[in-house]
This record gives C-alpha cells, sequence and structure tokens, in this order.
C-alpha cells in the first residue's frame, strides 16, 4: 500500500512540475509578453454585415495556408479567428472573422503579396462577399 502510494505522490509531483513549466514559470511568454516583440502582424478583418457570408471551413482549410505557403521564411506563424459576440451584450458582431499573420519583415511580406495580389483575391468570392479591412502593425509586446 506504501509502494502504491509513493508511486501517485511521484506521478501527482510530475504532472503538477510539467504544468508549471508550461504556462506558470517566470519565463513564460503570458508573463513577459516579449516572444512577438518586433514582430509584424498583418491583420485581415473580415467586418460583419447584413447578408454577409464567410466560409470558415475554406478559409482555414485553403485560404490562409494557399497566402501563408507565399510567405516562405519570413512567416512566423498565422492565426483565424472567429468571431463570436460583440463586447456588449445584444450588440451586432464587429467582425465574422480575423486573419493574422506574423511576420519578420514588412518589405518581405508586401515583396511576397504583390506579385500574387490578384491571385489572393481571386480566392475571395469561394469564401465571402465581404471586403476586407487591412491593419498592418508592429507588436509592442
Amino acid at each position: 500500500m506504501k509502494i502504491i502510494f509513493a508511486a501517485f505522490v511521484l506521478a501527482f509531483g510530475l504532472c503538477f512540475s510539467t504544468l508549471a513549466q508550461q504556462g506558470n514559470s517566470p519565463k513564460s511568454d503570458k508573463q513577459t509578453g516579449g516572444a512577438d516583440k518586433g514582430l509584424i502582424k498583418v491583420s485581415i478583418l473580415y467586418p460583419y454585415s447584413e447578408g454577409k457570408t464567410f466560409d470558415m471551413d475554406y478559409y482555414e482549410k485553403s485560404h490562409m495556408p494557399f497566402v501563408a505557403g507565399l510567405l516562405g521564411a519570413n512567416l512566423v506563424r498565422y492565426t483565424i479567428e472567429k468571431g463570436i459576440a460583440n463586447g456588449m451584450p445584444n450588440s451586432p458582431l464587429p467582425f465574422m472573422a480575423i486573419g493574422s499573420f506574423y511576420v519578420k519583415s514588412l518589405s518581405d511580406y508586401q515583396a511576397a503579396i504583390a506579385p500574387n495580389r490578384d491571385a489572393i483575391r481571386a480566392d475571395f468570392p469561394k469564401y465571402t462577399n465581404i471586403s476586407p479591412t487591412i491593419q498592418i502593425s508592429e507588436v509592442v509586446k
């Protein structure tokens, strides 16, 4: 019985230690906020409007990987967000979706996108009838 209890305590300690290292250690990105500092964030915002449509499945599986592939080694990562609510209850959703690319260099991003702009835009009708707004930012923290 003592051996089983000791094994349980050891396993519990290892699990707790692993969890602490993943999210609660002093050097975690959640606390320092520095992992993305200096990167360029390109946000593509799709505003909500009555009668507008958005095919999230196509966007996730086809459009964003297509554009990401054009960015090559400049791309650090990309994210896809699906709008679910407004900050004010019972208010319209501000955005149906937001796609973001985190890149190392704005000029390299622009150089990759410019010759492919028509192909990117030609893909829009496959997933939406919304004209997106693009915001380019520098990540400061």
